[in-house]
């Protein structure tokens, strides 16, 4: 389920992308960059829909997904169907 990231409080909105930068330590090659400007990307990313809140029942859990994932997700779960 899709939770669109308006209806999320700012500090609870804020602490959910932190804690996904924080796990997913991506690699950004040869440069640097710092947590808050982590941040700031994956919020502009919500923003522009190229990035989701998703919710799953099976585990509970809040996760951030690229709208590709998303989609690749749903065409998973709906061939086990």
């Amino acid at each position: 389920m899709i939770i669109p990231y308006q209806q999320l409080d700012p500090t609870t909105l804020s602490n959910l992308i932190e804690h996904y930068v924080l796990r997913e330590g991506t690699d950004y090659g040869d440069s640097e960059v710092s947590t808050e400007r982590k941040v700031e990307q994956v919020h502009a990313q919500l923003k522009s829909g190229e990035a989701l809140l998703v919710y799953s029942e099976l585990h509970e859990s809040v996760n951030i997904v690229s709208k590709a994932q998303f989609q690749a997700m749903q065409a998973q779960e709906y061939n086990y169907e």
